[in-house]
This record gives structure tokens, C-alpha cells and sequence, in this order.
């Protein structure tokens, strides 16, 4: 699964995984993919230090990235504390009922929430980057726009590469235009924050419109088949992230969500604002189903509604209350039936890979070898 652009990253298979666990980016990248961490849980610097000290230790030298949530509008002079602060009272009452009714206990005294959408704060992001950029990172991406030109202009000084995630053609010329290296055309499959264009529409519209920078393809891939069909389409490379969630070194906290993962079908997802506050894919529970009915207050705009369910999906994980309990995951979900290693993905992948590949031979009338079944090389 080479291309130009793997080549360029020495890496072997054109594969790139993202994920927020250290141990599985190093998985991919020593599994012959692209390791991207994501950085949007790390508040304290010293904590995305520690993590990416680790990675470096056990990546064996191969090539791995960063991803990172910075907001295309910039927000001066404004703190955490102001923004919460404009939070109706109306919601938080509604977040405290929903959990009664579920019988969701509170966190001990004195235990703060374990999660807090606060990566999406431009300072947030910059102090990641001051980390970061003292590491080999090989790309810098980032998930809400094109980051800011003085940030595209550290990276390219450090020789790291940049990409932004775009869910339309308009999205990814905007990126073009902001002198990013390498566009991932996020599908409406996908996990997360997501678009309305499906990726087979979406990947060649978008390699048309930013030639000659390179497309990654994402959403809804996690077969090698669907890697051959994304390449197919003119993208140089595929985007995984839901993936790599059942793997056995992801490390969730909790084996009730990984059953709950592996029990799911592809139509057991709902792109729903109830987590951030933008439309953003994942499981369906019970606490989207309250957040998306006519009979709730509404979701509010990124980032009140992070702040205002942060504590509340801390609880809902830590004691694994089944009926709300979710995760942002692509509609991929429903080929993720058992938990594999990252190294046993990768087989499959390029196994699959391979399969798909000889089979558009046989229907081209070509050998494996690219040659024409009647003898007449490329000349066919």
C-alpha cells in the first residue's frame, strides 16, 4: 500500500491512524503505518511530554505526528471560566436530571472531571505545540481548519508537514489557500466532528480541487478493500480512527463501552451535537436520544456544551451507566467485531489490500503483475 506521499514519510503502507492513546500510535507506526496522537485531552503540558516521551521511546525510530484542535475564529482575552459562566441554568438543570433519572452517581468529593473539551482553546493548543515541536514529529494536523499561518510557518521551519481536515471542496481549497501540505477529506462515515458528504462523493471532489497536494481519504475505511477503493478514487493514502478503538493496546477504562463497541452495528451511530456542540458522529445512547429530542432544551454551541456535559460524561464512564454510556465512532463500527492487536489490523489490511487489487486485475483481463492475460503487456 505505497504511494508517493508514504514513500516521502518512509513509511511502509499508506495508512495513517489516529488516535488518543500513545500506545496505539506507536503500534501503527511500528506496524509500517502513521501514528498520529491526538492532543485535544491534554491540559497540562507535562502530561503531553510524558506521553509523547513514551511514544518516542517505543516507536523504534519510525515516523509519528500530532493532532490538534485549534478554532479557525480566534477568542481574545477570554478564560475558561468566562465562557462557562455563560451556560443557562436551564441546561445544567437538564444535565442534572437526565443523570437522576439514570441513577448516575456523583464523582467523590475533591474529583475533578477526567474530561474536558478545552484542546479546542487557541492557548490550549499553542502550549501543545511548544511541546511538540521539541519532538521528531513528522505532521502537524489539525481538526477544526486550517491552523494559523504562524503555526504553518513553525511547522514547515522544522521541516514537519501540515494537514487539516475538510469535509467539502470549498473546506479543502480554504486549506490549499492556507499553505497546508496534505488535505484528509473526512466522509460523513467518519467518527467525530464530520461533514454531510459521503466519501465516495467527497474524495475525488476533493483530490480535483487541491491537485496537486495530496488527499488522505477518511471515513468509513477499515478494510484493505476499501483502502484499494479510496486509492482508486485519487487519494494517496487513507485517515483511520474509529478502527483502532477495539484494539487490544487501546486502553478505554472501561470494558463495558468495548462491548458495547463490538456490538454494534454500522447503523448504531447518530451525528449529534450532545457532546461539543458541533454535529459530530457517534454512538447512540440514551444521553443522545435526550439531547436530540424536541422535549430537551437544545444543544449549545462549541464550546458551552463540552463544558457543560464534561463532568456529566466523566460520570457516565467512570461507572459505566450501560443505557448512556458512548464514544465518537464512525459507522466502521459494524466491521469492528472482536478485539485484535494493532499488527493483526494491518494483516488484514494489506491482505485485503492485495485481494482487492488482483481482483480489479481479473476484471481488467490483467495478471497480477499488471501484464494482459493474452499477452500483450500494458499494451491491453
Amino acid at each position: 500500500m505505497q504511494t508517493e506521499l508514504s514513500k516521502k514519510l518512509g513509511i511502509e503502507h499508506a495508512v495513517f491512524g489516529f488516535t488518543p492513546f500513545p500506545a496505539v500510535a506507536a503500534a501503527i507506526s511500528r506496524a509500517g503505518g502513521f501514528g498520529v496522537l491526538g492532543a485535544v485531552r491534554y491540559t497540562a503540558p507535562d502530561d503531553l511530554k510524558r506521553d509523547l516521551d513514551w511514544i518516542e521511546a517505543h516507536v523504534d525510530g519510525r515516523p509519528y505526528g500530532l493532532d490538534v484542535v485549534m478554532p479557525a475564529r480566534k477568542v481574545e482575552g477570554v478564560t475558561e471560566a468566562e465562557v462557562e459562566a455563560m451556560i443557562p441554568e436551564g441546561h445544567r438543570q437538564f444535565v442534572r436530571d437526565t443523570l437522576a433519572k439514570y441513577g448516575v452517581p456523583e464523582l467523590a468529593e475533591g474529583e475533578a472531571s477526567g474530561w474536558r473539551i478545552t484542546g479546542w482553546m487557541e492557548q490550549v493548543a499553542r502550549s501543545q505545540l511548544d511541546v511538540a515541536f521539541d519532538y521528531p514529529i513528522k505532521l502537524l494536523a489539525n481538526a477544526l481548519g486550517s491552523p494559523p499561518a504562524d503555526v504553518v510557518a513553525r511547522a514547515h521551519d522544522q521541516d514537519v508537514l501540515v494537514a487539516a481536515l475538510a469535509g467539502s471542496a470549498r473546506h479543502a481549497r480554504k486549506h490549499a489557500e492556507g499553505g497546508i501540505d496534505l488535505v484528509v477529506a473526512q466522509g460523513y462515515e467518519a467518527g467525530g466532528h464530520t461533514g454531510e458528504i459521503a466519501s465516495m462523493v467527497l474524495t475525488p471532489e476533493v483530490v480535483d480541487a487541491v491537485d496537486p497536494l495530496p488527499v488522505l481519504a477518511a471515513g468509513g475505511i477499515g478494510s484493505g478493500r476499501q483502502v484499494a477503493a479510496a486509492l482508486a478514487l485519487g487519494a494517496q493514502g487513507v485517515w483511520l480512527g474509529s478502527l483502532w478503538l477495539t484494539v487490544t493496546e487501546a486502553d478505554m477504562h472501561s470494558t463495558a463501552l468495548t462491548r458495547k463497541l463490538l456490538a454494534a452495528g454500522s447503523g448504531d451511530t447518530v451525528r449529534s451535537r450532545a457532546l461539543t456542540g458541533k454535529p459530530a458522529r457517534q454512538l447512540r445512547t440514551d444521553w443522545t436520544d435526550a439531547w436530540d429530542s424536541t422535549d430537551g432544551p437544545g444543544t449549545l454551541p462549541m464550546p458551552l456544551q463540552g463544558l457543560l456535559v464534561a463532568e456529566a460524561v466523566s460520570r457516565i464512564q467512570k461507572y459505566e451507566v450501560a443505557p448512556l454510556l458512548g464514544t465518537p465512532v464512525g459507522q466502521i463500527v459494524g466491521r469492528m467485531n472482536s478485539e485484535r492487536t494493532v499488527q493483526a489490523v494491518f494483516d488484514d489490511l494489506t491482505s485485503g489490500f492485495e485481494q482487492a487489487v488482483n481482483r480489479v486485475n481479473r476484471i481488467a483481463g490483467r495478471n497480477t503483475d499488471g501484464s494482459s492475460t493474452d499477452g500483450r503487456g500494458d499494451q491491453s
